[in-house]
């Protein structure tokens, strides 16, 4: 591994409604990342608690200053000098809400940033499976980059991954990476999980990094798993089944400029104004250059 490329360690989990179970799980998938030489470690979404039940939800979840999770976390990455991305927690923000909030914490064990999941998972799928995460969760309204040594990373969770202007304002604002942590259901992950995650990859000339959870949970949902590693070309570097499992890849950062020098989109992004209906798309001559 040559100075300039790095070691990016997945952590595929199956949280239950125990954050402490779920702590103890995490913490061993993390020691096994970083003796696999992992320099930057990401978990999943919900990896404190995974809980579909309101009552059991807000019974468990605490604030931020809190959370047990967070806590331990923050110490095993001073202890280790690593990089460790939580791909969210629930916290309590107030009596009847929660954020969906993630987690990159730096080498010194601080809360390098945080980012709230914009988008909520309000959906109603085919057989009967429905969601509505805005019953529970308050969205969040901003997005976050943070800067990692070999690059910037922008920080995103799951539904997220459908909004493509999302990932586009991150490269544009120089986001080499993008984190994508996931509890995709496995209907949905079945039909849109890789072709999604290699789009943002490919549409922007950026990693991505997927951890994902994966299989029957203690609530009886099932998440599709499968964490991916993507390089700026689309390509899956590494992938993951349905099992709780550790995903390793060698990262080389100049492979971002390598594919933005091929297919530089970035550069060629137009304004556009869409007129009346059944005419011609109008296409404005100001170029949006990247910030």
């Amino acid at each position: 591994m040559s100075d300039s490329t790095f070691k990016v360690g997945l952590i595929q989990m199956r949280s239950g409604l125990d954050p402490q179970a779920n702590l103890a799980a995490a913490l061993a998938l993390i020691d096994e990342a970083k003796h696999a030489g992992a320099d930057y470690v990401l978990t999943p979404e919900m990896t404190n608690i995974l809980a579909l039940k309101r009552e059991q939800l807000f019974a468990t979840i605490v604030a931020e200053e809190q959370d047990p999770t967070l806590a331990t976390l923050r110490e095993v990455a001073r202890k280790t000098s690593t990089f460790i991305h939580i791909g969210s927690l629930a916290i309590k923000t107030s009596p009847d809400k929660a954020a969906n909030r993630s987690f990159l914490i730096d080498r010194k064990g601080d809360i390098a940033s945080r980012y709230d999941k914009i988008h909520m998972f309000d959906v109603d799928l085919t057989g009967g499976e429905s969601y509505r995460e805005s019953n529970n969760y308050r969205a969040g309204d901003l997005a976050v980059i943070s800067d990692l040594p070999w690059g910037r990373l922008g920080l995103t969770v799951c539904y997220d991954l459908r909004f493509p202007a999302l990932y586009r304002a991150l490269a544009e604002a120089g986001a080499s990476f993008l984190a994508i942590p996931s509890a995709f259901t496995k209907q949905t992950g079945e039909a849109h999980w890789h072709v999604l995650q290699r789009a943002r990859a490919i549409e922007n000339g950026s990693f991505v990094f997927a951890a994902a959870q994966g299989g029957r949970h203690e609530n009886g949902r099932d998440t599709f798993g499968h964490s991916l590693i993507v390089d700026p070309w689309g390509r899956i570097l590494a992938e993951g089944g349905i099992e709780p499992c550790v995903l390793m890849a060698e990262v080389d950062p100049a492979e971002v400029a390598a594919a933005r020098g091929k297919v530089p989109s970035l550069r060629h992004g137009r304004r556009f104004e869409l007129v009346e209906p059944m005419a011609e798309l109008t296409y404005l001559h100001t170029v949006r250059e990247p910030t």
